[in-house]
């Protein structure tokens, strides 16, 4: 174990450079646009020149990440480097959203970002808590798979009524984000956690006074929360046991705080003790009908309309997924807009925001555009040329190379499954349970009243020992026939080829000099036996920072 650190250590210490591609294909109007407001940022901060244009090898990997959750497989990053056309990037990137063969992987990667976002990664492990992770998940899948319009989910998402876990009488797996929250706190959570994932409209501290920096002021909170007054989580126990076998999300009458559900109103106290009332009107200004009974006004169907006609459903949707694909949005944080906290490239926000509306929330459009445009092409180098942008020290950022970040723990570990088949032996639920045990490890949870969590490779102990010995690393780097150390093995001509294919499986790059030539003494060292010195180089890989980068 020791010897594989120091080999960890010595080797794999940066990407090594390569020949640039310059791509001559047809470029859509949104690209351009992204492009051209992008390129005028750097001239406006005087930025000479951006980064240089990634290597093919480098963007696959980048692309592979973001799209469909892991990196590439040898066979893949092959079969792109024979294109030979100019518009090879743009190919690619269709078929990881279009072509059937990913159409699984797309729709998982896409569902596990969202169900975190919605529910969290811990969503529904308390024995108290409703939500049915595995419906959350599916209703998800099912909606990316089918390339469902962003503004749908988001009306499905806010408006949703029946059970959320899978095979009960009414399932519906969008239920699940809001079957913890309605119920807490008069809905604090449900008015917090919708403006903020939907509108990028912070309120949670308006809850109490008016906020100190923005438009918020605490009636305006009480007005959004007032849409989910009608609504109630019930609980379904298993039969003859206090255990909750699911919950149920219904909508009901509801007579307001005054008893008159005819004028469904609610109270709420100012910081000097005086009480104010509050019925549901959007952020806006637009007013609904006061009545309290659900036949006369939904109110959450409601919300979900008046959503659906805001500008900021737009803005907020572009500035996540840009933020998903450039390492930081417009906004920081990315859930925080309007006037308060200005976007870094206002014009662009506003524009793509648009384009995006008028091409009817297609997500896969809006991806296509972002990752075909110039910024997303750019290597990860900061340089003279472009030294003033570093969004990592609080300056706004520029776009003028692509900026490294970490993995998350679920692209780590479906990279190692995939590229390796390291997958744990047993049943799918098996594999299940110990996918979610390896998560865990990289889970941080914050106890705000938002439920944030964070993961993070933070060199914590049991993260280094799961990473250097555990189970799903064992499997990644054993030598049992047919294991991909084995296929490795019996691939290209030499042992210098076969140690170029395992660096282009992990970093999608040829090793350096040095590597070689640590690889060569490890061959030594092994008395001859290739397996040995493959299965160490591999667990280097693994176990490297840039293994485990997006770059």
């Amino acid at each position: 174990m020791f010897q594989r650190f120091a080999i960890a250590i010595v080797c794999l210490t940066g990407m090594a450079a390569t020949g640039l591609v310059v791509a001559a294909e047809p470029v859509r109007p949104q690209v351009a646009l992204i492009n051209e407001l992008i390129e005028q940022g750097w001239r406006d901060y005087e930025i000479r020149s951006p980064a240089p244009e990634a290597d093919d090898a480098t963007w696959a990997r980048r692309v592979h990440l973001d799209v469909i959750g892991r990196i590439p497989t040898i066979a893949e990053l092959q079969e792109f480097a024979a294109d030979r056309g100019s518009d090879k990037r743009a190919k690619l990137v269709d078929k990881l959203l279009y072509d059937d063969r990913y159409t699984e992987e797309y729709a998982g990667h896409w569902a596990t970002i969202w169900s975190n976002l919605l529910i969290g990664r811990s969503g529904g492990n308390d024995r108290r808590s409703m939500v049915s992770p595995a419906g959350m998940k599916k209703y998800l899948r099912d909606s990316f798979a089918m390339n469902k319009p962003y503004n749908t989910m988001v009306y499905e998402l806010v408006s949703a009524t029946g059970s959320g876990k899978p095979g009960t009488e009414n399932f519906n797996g969008a239920a699940n984000f809001l079957l913890d929250k309605v119920n807490e706190e008069d809905a604090v959570l449900a008015t917090s956690s919708t403006s903020r994932i939907f509108l990028g409209q912070q309120v949670q501290c308006t809850q109490c006074h008016n906020h100190p920096f923005n438009q918020w002021k605490q009636q305006r909170f009480w007005e959004f929360n007032s849409f989910f007054r009608q609504t109630r989580s019930l609980r379904r126990f298993v039969e003859g046991t206090n255990d909750i076998e699911h919950g149920e999300l219904v909508d009901q009458d509801y007579a307001g705080e005054g008893n008159d559900p005819e004028d469904a109103l609610i109270f709420y106290e100012l910081r000097n003790g005086l009480t104010k009332v509050a019925y549901p009107v959007f952020t806006d200004g637009t007013e609904i009908g006061k009545s309290g009974f659900v036949t006369e006004v939904n109110r959450r169907q409601e919300l979900g309309r008046l959503m659906l006609e805001s500008e900021y459903l737009d803005k907020m949707a572009v500035n996540r997924i840009w933020s998903l694909f450039l390492g930081f949005g417009f906004t920081k944080p990315i859930d925080d807009l309007g006037p308060h906290n200005p976007a870094s490239h206002p014009e662009l926000l506003e524009k793509l925001s648009a384009e995006f509306r008028k091409s009817s929330y297609d997500l896969k459009e809006l991806i296509t555009w972002i990752t075909t445009s110039r910024p997303y092409q750019l290597a990860a180098v900061l340089g003279s040329n472009n030294e003033i942008d570093d969004p990592s020290i609080g300056e706004m950022p520029k776009f003028s190379r692509f900026y490294l970040r970490q993995m998350s723990a679920e692209q780590l570990y479906q990279s190692m499954v995939t590229a390796t088949d390291a997958s744990a032996s047993g049943s799918y639920e098996e594999q299940e349970r110990e996918r979610r045990k390896w998560l865990e490890q990289f889970v941080v949870a914050f106890g705000t009243d938002e439920g944030d969590e964070a993961t993070t490779f933070n060199g914590s102990i049991p993260q280094a020992l799961m990473l250097f010995n555990g189970e799903l690393t064992q499997n990644a780097i054993s030598k049992a026939e047919g294991s991909f150390i084995d296929r490795i093995a019996g691939s290209g001509r030499s042992p210098q080829e076969r140690v170029t294919n395992l660096f282009q499986a992990g970093l999608a790059r040829r090793p350096s000099k040095t590597e070689m030539q640590v690889a060569s003494k490890l061959l030594q060292a092994r008395k001859g036996d290739e397996k040995e010195m493959l299965q160490d180089m591999w667990w280097a890989v693994l176990n490297s920072n840039e293994f485990i980068m997006q770059h």
